[in-house]
């Protein structure tokens, strides 16, 4: 066996050197060489882009890339279910293999929420609260009314809907709303002498509106349960969406008949 001479202090450092050499390369090596080769170290695989696509499709789509992914729910309205909204990370970027890419997916199922109240409201601030709550505005009508452009009514599925009422989130409101009083004036109809349920009809397909409706006493040849006066009277002028008020006598009382009672035996 070879023996290193150190007889010199020169040769107690070149020894030492040498020695310092030795480990020096296999640090280096080590760090350099052999973790590189055994870790892919430096080889990146880039993001692709995953919006749009299905998730269904993801599993065979990263796992051909050596990525994994995890995933999380939300809703969107008009955006079919299970498609990608968004990723991180973002599509190009670089990242080691098995690398878990984190996506958000549109769900199945809408939540429900409570239905806001609309009416009273005008139709600009309506449309703000819809938006707000994630709701959609349906369809718009409108019927005469001095508020105008006011919410009268809000309905889901032809049906009025009530606030605090459960309704899944994207769903669409139908408004009804005020169209104002028209400048055009005509003259107020007659319904002196009309049962009540023919005068209301003839007040609505007049345009118009029912008011207040008042019993009094019927005097000598008014007929039970008809109109005896109206305010305002027939021939004023009037226009569309205006109240008529109504007077009318009580309706008669039935007679009630009398349970023959057998004497006792």
């Amino acid at each position: 066996m070879a023996k290193i001479s150190t007889q010199s202090r020169k040769d107690l450092f070149t020894h030492i050197g040498i020695i310092v050499s030795l480990l020096l390369v296999l640090f280096l090596g080590f760090f350099f060489v052999y973790l590189p080769f055994t870790t892919n170290h430096g080889e990146a695989i880039t993001v692709p882009d995953l919006k749009k696509k299905n998730v269904e499709d993801l599993e065979e789509f990263l796992g051909d890339r050596d990525l994994r992914y995890e995933v999380d729910c939300t809703f969107v309205t008009n955006v079919p279910a299970l498609t990608i909204i968004s990723q991180y990370p973002l599509p190009g970027s670089k990242v080691k293999e098995g690398r878990k890419i984190y996506v958000t997916v549109v769900s199945r199922t809408a939540p429900l929420i409570k239905m806001p109240k609309l009416t009273d409201m005008t139709h600009k601030s309506a449309q703000m609260l819809l938006r707000s709550v994630g709701l959609e505005e349906g369809n718009i009508s409108y019927v005469p009314d001095m508020a105008q452009n006011a919410v009268l009514k809000q309905m889901y599925d032809g049906k009025e809907i009530l606030p605090g009422q459960a309704i899944p989130k994207g769903s669409k409101i139908d408004l009804e709303l005020g169209e104002g009083l028209g400048t055009a004036q005509f003259e107020a109809p007659s319904v002196l002498g009309m049962p009540l349920d023919e005068a209301k009809i003839a007040i609505i397909g007049a345009g118009l509106k029912i008011g207040q409706q008042m019993e009094i006493p019927a005097e000598e040849g008014q007929a039970p349960g008809s109109v005896v006066r109206q305010n305002p009277d027939a021939g004023n002028n009037v226009r569309i969406g205006d109240v008529i008020d109504l007077w009318v006598t009580p309706q008669a009382v039935e007679p009630v008949e009398n349970e023959s009672v057998q004497p006792e035996q």
